[in-house]
């Protein structure tokens, strides 16, 4: 009798990149929640044919439930950068970006307790390569998402990602351009809205002072 594991297994081998197949094996990972530790394991084996597969189902199970990934992020963040093809770099750029989403745009409970330092740093790490080893459009701009959000907590990260996409951004294709203006208009308005509440908390504070 098979495991569930390799019946994961056979079902990623024989997905196919149609939308619809994947989703039915990303439902099957979800009404089998005990599958999950084998879906990360066979994204990270690239000796598999099939580990690229599994790196679309996960992206597509992380989008039904985020919470599945949390216990495993250990994993997932010391294995992502050993991964060049370009099918898994483009899921994995996505979670990134779902991660700093959740942390920082919907303050989601659940991904707050676990998105430490040290993972944070490898997220920024990850984004960042892809922005400099010529990645597809569609990781180069979820890179840019996560970068964005992360930086409304670390400061450098804005600095660093305003000279990576100047740099880049007249030779690059039609979509990165136009994310990558948007990307630095979000880190206009967000300098902005910082300096303008950092002058009135120090104003209030002199206030108060007198």
């Amino acid at each position: 009798m098979e495991t569930d594991s390799e019946i994961l297994a056979k079902k990623l081998d024989f997905s196919r990149a149609h939308r619809s197949t994947r989703l039915k094996v990303a439902h099957w990972v979800l009404e089998y929640p005990a599958t999950f530790p084998d879906l990360l394991g066979y994204c990270f084996n690239t000796q598999l044919s099939f580990s690229h597969k599994a790196a679309w189902i996960l992206e597509l199970v992380c989008i039904e439930n985020l919470a599945l990934l949390l216990p495993y992020l250990d994993e997932f963040f010391n294995n992502i950068p050993k991964i060049k093809k370009d099918q898994a770099v483009r899921p994995f750029a996505k979670i990134c970006m779902m991660l700093a989403t959740a942390y920082y745009k919907k303050k989601d409970p659940q991904v707050i307790p676990f998105l430490i330092s040290s993972y944070k740093n490898a997220m920024t790490e990850y984004c960042f390569d892809c922005l400099i080893t010529n990645q597809k459009v569609a990781a180069e701009a979820y890179s840019m998402n996560a970068l964005y959000l992360l930086g409304t907590e670390i400061d450098w990260i804005h600095s660093e990602l305003i000279i990576i996409l100047e740099q880049n951004i007249n030779s690059k294709t039609a979509a990165y351009k136009s994310r990558g203006k948007i990307t630095l208009k979000e880190i206009e308005k967000y300098r902005f809205l910082k300096k303008t509440k950092d002058h009135f908390a120090e104003k209030n504070k002199n206030k108060d002072f007198f």
